[in-house]
């Protein structure tokens, strides 16, 4: 089965000069993650958009077995499991994909 989860970063990372190195590194860590799970062909598409922050959400679009599964694997995300963005997970159905 598919699914998505929206990514929000949280309103104190809204301001540049408000991040620390140790949300880069989660950051970091995040897309890490991402990287090995597409390369390991759990993650269909990752991205996000480039507008200003409070408006700013990011997407993960994945396969997992069950919602139990995709709910694990969206709390794991490093960003969210250290509190630097929150996740909303949905399931979800690829219709069309670039070749």
């Amino acid at each position: 089965m598919e699914y998505i989860y929206v990514l929000k970063l949280i309103p104190r990372l809204f301001k540049q000069e408000n991040w620390t190195a140790e949300d880069e590194n989660f950051v970091t860590a995040h897309f890490e993650r991402l990287k090995k799970f597409r390369d390991q062909g759990t993650v269909i598409l990752a991205g996000r958009t480039l507008n200003e922050e409070e408006h700013a959400f990011g997407i993960v679009v994945f396969e997992a077995e069950n919602e139990e599964e995709a709910e694990e694997f969206m709390k794991e995300d490093p960003a969210v499991k250290n509190g630097i963005m929150t996740g909303e997970l949905y399931p979800y159905r690829v219709a069309l994909l670039k070749e």
